[in-house]
């Protein structure tokens, strides 16, 4: 068998979710290119009992358990591969619960996929979610994998985008409550993201560049001068007003009521969000499980599902993985597009 041109690392999330079973579903529905290859990185004992429990495949071609076995798999021309490890006690383990057990696991199999990426034997990540209790609880003092990864790999401006059928979501800021997302909306703060983001859309062919980089308003109606909050005033619109003075093509602020929108009608070419909610409600509401997350600025590509690890439907055999497809397609097509092999 041929070896594959590329490989996907795939950390197996919070194995009490649901991160096992749409790994299964995902290699079992999805069609890869042939050049390329998945490594999914997690407990063996976890994907049997996942595969056995719901009646899935564990579609493997190659189980590994170091770097030596890896090679001889790629080599040989597997295409989907197990690098096991050996995290999960099964005596302890149960779906839907947090513990720490179950946060190292998730956190140990990241951290190999990085391991992967640096050494050379994958190109891209794409995650399953991972529980932010279960890495507290583990005593890992990252909050999620875009922190996570970001560390591992010396990573210092990370920016996540949103994808959802085209809808091109940048975030401001992430997990801050909303009192603290107002008040990291400055001028200096804003200009540096409109910059960050207008460097990256212009720099890949996912972006139309005849079309300006939008801004969405944080308050309502971008705060009617002043009448709803004096945010706009204060920071985004001078923020703005010296970004397109740099040169780049910006707009905003545009109502968050209607910028989402007009952006997924082709009006822009990606949208800045003020604040977490504020961008996932525009895409999770446009299409839920076809909204994968993009993180930026990495020494390498990570895709990833948008959604949680859904304890409450872990081991019943019900999760959707069209996110996890999308998220494999995605990293698979913009690797093969970089190496200008599409």
């Amino acid at each position: 068998m041929k070896k594959a041109a590329l490989y996907l690392a795939v950390p197996f999330g919070d194995p009490a979710g649901i991160g096992p079973e749409i790994v299964l579903k995902a290699l079992h529905r999805i069609a890869l290119d042939e050049r390329v290859g998945v490594v999914v990185v997690g407990d063996k004992p976890v994907f049997s009992k996942t595969a056995s429990d719901l009646g899935l495949v564990a579609d493997f071609d190659s189980v590994v358990s170091d770097d030596t076995g890896l090679a001889r798999a790629i080599e040989s021309g597997s295409r989907r591969i197990l690098y096991t490890q050996n995290v999960v006690d099964m005596n302890h383990f149960s779906y839907g619960t947090i513990s720490a057990m179950c946060g190292r696991a998730a956190y140990h199999s990241a951290e190999t996929a990085v391991r992967l990426v640096k050494m050379g034997y994958a190109d891209a990540i794409v995650t399953p979610p991972l529980h932010k209790e279960a890495l507290k609880a583990a005593k890992i003092e990252h909050i999620g994998y875009t922190e996570i990864l970001s560390a591992l790999s010396g990573a210092v401006s990370a920016v996540t985008m949103f994808d959802t059928l085209g809808l091109k979501i940048f975030f401001h800021s992430r997990h801050l409550s909303l009192r603290q997302a107002c008040d990291a909306v400055t001028k200096e703060s804003l200009l540096k993201t409109i910059e960050t983001c207008d460097a990256i859309t212009k720099n890949h062919a996912a972006f139309d560049q005849s079309l300006s980089l939008a801004v969405a308003g944080l308050n309502p109606h971008c705060g009617e001068h002043g009448l709803f909050g004096d945010e706009e005033l204060a920071s985004v619109e001078p923020a703005v007003a010296e970004a397109r003075a740099r040169g780049i093509d910006v707009v905003g602020p545009i109502g968050a009521d209607s910028v989402f929108y007009q952006t997924r009608m082709g009006k822009y070419r990606a949208v800045i969000s003020l604040y977490h909610d504020q961008g996932h409600i525009a895409a999770k509401t446009y299409d839920f499980h076809q909204t994968i997350s993009i993180t930026w600025n990495l020494p390498f590509l990570r895709t990833s599902v948008d959604h949680g690890t859904a304890f409450d439907i872990a081991g019943k055999g019900i999760a959707d993985e069209t996110g996890m497809v999308r998220a494999l397609e995605t990293a698979a097509s913009y690797e093969l597009a970089k190496r200008g092999t599409v």
